[in-house]
């Protein structure tokens, strides 16, 4: 209704000079005639328009009514309709820091009536308090001010409205008068909110802890009390002295999403106290120090003086790997590569149009032997051969069985499917030894080129962790690779899985399905290995479980189905750093003979690690099945922390030395029932590094 009266007053303008007929009607008229109110406020001049293109001045008018509409929005309480102007358009659009004739913000209006939702709406998208207040003194009589001037306007038509006979001049103004007192309540209503509020409580939570070794993350909560105005930011200071005399520093914070801030630059080995103040209208309310009370910026490494394992390796092996090409540049077995034609050489641009080519080699069946197969799939489509065939390609027909061996080197080789060209050279030169190994090993690459050159695509994705074997002696490795492009290619034919897998002649009963059907049976589940295998933990400080168990040919390693790439585990904390202290407090727990710590320390950040570790191995207990009362004989890994590129670290807490690498045959007490599934090692180290 007061939108259409607002609409109402806007066409009775154009006629004659009207009176508010609205709260927000009231509003533009009050800033076209109040001047005295006017703070660095840019009338609408209409001469200044002249010569501007009309889309310009369209565009001027959209966004002074979306301006409009958010402060009415704001004075009538709609928090649906300020979310979703703030939502429509963005900060600059709706002027959200630009002071009205009033000299008054959104939020500065927000907080005045304690509208707690709406503030923090407008905090978030980015909204300030006018900086016109510069004191206490200022917005108490700014406030008094505007309700004066709108008490005094409601006095004056209402003698008008009384003394005027009825007539259209007196519908108009008492419409005028309705806006008005709605007016002057909303100003009454700023007026006691800010004068019955008070200073904010200090914020609570407020924790510190040791980030680097020249950064230190102090975390806080929202003040407790409801009662006082809205908290609009917070001031992080921190010192060397717990009296803050003298101070080192100081950080605003006035983006209110997260309420965390890193104090970086600190020196390695110093004392650092930090407190935390919270401020709204009423300025700064008390500090609340830290828990603990200080910070020490160190990392667990200097404990003794250790360096990162990794530091230099992947340089190292990038200069192995080229002095190795270098050598072998020269060997014969290139020569005949060097007068091979350009269009044998394989391209990534290469098109697919050879999946449906009449004569492609893709096999329809497979014959008793070990076969390579390739699943490209987007969303929940699978890319098939003309044939409607996942495309497979023979490598051994009179492979009967496939040693784990061959296949945990085919996994390594999936890390240099550019290079595939060169290793089948390289191994071509070592057949004269007749190697059974090496045939085989050879033959998995002729069998790759095969598939990359029909493919027309070098990158085959990543190795399925085991093969798929059927009873005809059959056995089939499986490549799997998302493609996330919008690229078309031609004469490519996508098919939903779905459809592929019902729509498949099966010719093998249910009994006993070839390695194609089981394929098509399993494929969804295979995809959904590979999309959980390439998903990454959010930075913390982690707690894993390892638990191997070994076979013959090959040590098996327990990770969850959810996270098949990570060991078992669960999160310590959000902040990944160990400090030097922490360290070396775990050191001592270790040289006492304790499996698990199980003492209390003073208030440190000690104190606050064992508490989280406590919380953590119930929780990891809980997730792999194990009884809470058998952890008192598993113990924590106190040689390194595992460092997983700066953000991610780990914590490793195993079983008994026995019992860490379970033996063929011996019996298993720590093993989770349900939920998780064995990888061998070899393929859990290539999915760490994908």
């Amino acid at each position: 209704k007061m939108t259409q009266q607002m609409r109402d007053l806007q066409l009775g303008q154009a006629r004659k000079p009207p009176g508010p007929s609205s709260p927000n009607a009231a509003k533009r008229l009050y800033r076209n005639l109040s001047g005295k109110f006017r703070v660095n406020y840019t009338s609408f001049d209409e001469g200044s328009l002249v010569g501007r293109s009309e889309k310009e001045k369209l565009r001027k008018s959209y966004l002074i009514q979306s301006n409009a509409a958010l402060f009415e929005a704001v004075e009538l309480q709609d928090l649906d309709r300020v979310q979703e102007l703030l939502k429509q358009y963005s900060p600059e659009e709706l002027d959200l820091n630009t002071p009205n004739s009033e000299g008054l913000l959104p939020l500065d209006i927000a907080i005045m009536t304690n509208n707690a939702p709406i503030a923090k709406a407008l905090l978030q998208a980015g909204a300030k308090e006018s900086p016109h207040f510069v004191s206490l003194e200022s917005r108490s009589l700014h406030l008094s001010t505007l309700v004066r001037e709108a008490e005094q306007r409601v006095n004056e038509l209402t003698a008008q409205v009384v003394n005027e006979a009825p007539n259209t001049d007196c519908s108009e103004k008492e419409k005028q008068l309705k806006a008005w007192e709605w007016r002057y309540r909303l100003y009454k209503r700023m007026k006691a909110g800010f004068e019955h509020a008070r200073v904010p409580d200090a914020p609570t939570n407020v924790h510190l802890s040791v980030a680097s070794s020249s950064s230190v993350h102090v975390t806080f909560w929202e003040p407790l009390s409801v009662n006082s105005a809205v908290v609009t930011k917070y001031k992080v200071e921190w010192s060397c002295s717990p009296t803050f005399s003298p101070p080192l520093g100081e950080a605003v914070i006035d983006k209110l999403k997260n309420l965390h801030f890193t104090i970086r630059g600190l020196v390695s080995g110093t004392a650092y106290y930090v407190q935390v103040s919270a401020y709204n209208m009423k300025g700064w309310g008390p500090p609340q120090s830290s828990v603990p009370p200080f910070a020490i910026p160190s990392n667990w490494r200097e404990y003794d003086g250790r360096a990162p394992r990794r530091r230099g390796q992947a340089e190292a092996l990038d200069q192995l790997l080229s002095q190795v090409k270098t050598v072998h540049q020269h060997c014969v077995c290139h020569e005949p590569c060097k007068n091979q034609p350009q269009s044998r050489k394989h391209s990534v641009s290469k098109s697919l149009k050879h999946l449906f080519h009449p004569g492609s080699k893709f096999l329809k069946t497979l014959k008793r032997g070990l076969y390579l197969t390739a699943v490209f799939y987007k969303d929940d489509n699978i890319l098939v051969t003309h044939e409607d065939q996942i495309p497979v390609v023979e490598i051994d027909d009179t492979y009967s069985c496939l040693l784990m061996q061959d296949f945990l080197w085919f996994t390594k080789v999936s890390c240099m499917w550019e290079e595939i060209l060169w290793l089948r050279q390289c191994v071509t030169v070592s057949q004269s030894s007749c190697s059974c190994i090496l045939q085989t090993r050879f033959k998995m690459l002729m069998a790759t080129s095969q598939m990359q050159g029909l493919l027309g695509i070098q990158d085959l994705g990543q190795v399925f962790f085991e093969p798929i074997k059927d009873k005809q002696g059959n056995i089939l490795i499986v490549t799997l690779k998302e493609v996330k492009t919008n690229q078309t290619f031609e004469s490519v034919r996508w098919v939903p899985i779905c459809k592929l897998q019902t729509s498949r002649k099966s010719v093998s009963s249910p009994e006993e399905p070839t390695a194609l059907d089981t394929l098509l049976i399993t494929v969804q589940d295979k995809l959904a290995y590979h999309r959980r295998s390439s998903h990454a933990l959010s930075p913390g400080l982690y707690l894993g479980y390892l638990k191997l168990c070994s076979a013959v040919d090959q040590i098996r390693v327990l990770v969850p189905e959810r996270l098949p790439n990570i060991l078992c585990h669960v999160k310590i904390r959000s902040n990944p750093n160990i400090s030097r202290e922490e360290w070396e407090w775990l050191q001592k727990r270790v040289s006492m003979d304790e499996p698990v710590p199980t003492e209390p320390e003073a208030d440190t950040s000690q104190n606050h690690l064992f508490q989280e570790l406590q919380v953590a191995i119930k929780e990891l207990m809980a997730l792999v099945n194990i009884p809470l009362q058998e952890a008192k004989d598993f113990r924590l890994y106190s040689q390194e922390v595992l460092d997983f590129g700066g953000q991610v670290s780990f914590l490793l807490l195993l079983p008994p030395s026995d019992d860490v690498c379970t033996a063929p045959g011996q019996n298993n007490p720590y093993t989770p029932r349900s939920g998780f599934l064995t990888l061998p090692l070899q393929i859990f180290e290539l999915g760490k590094k994908r």
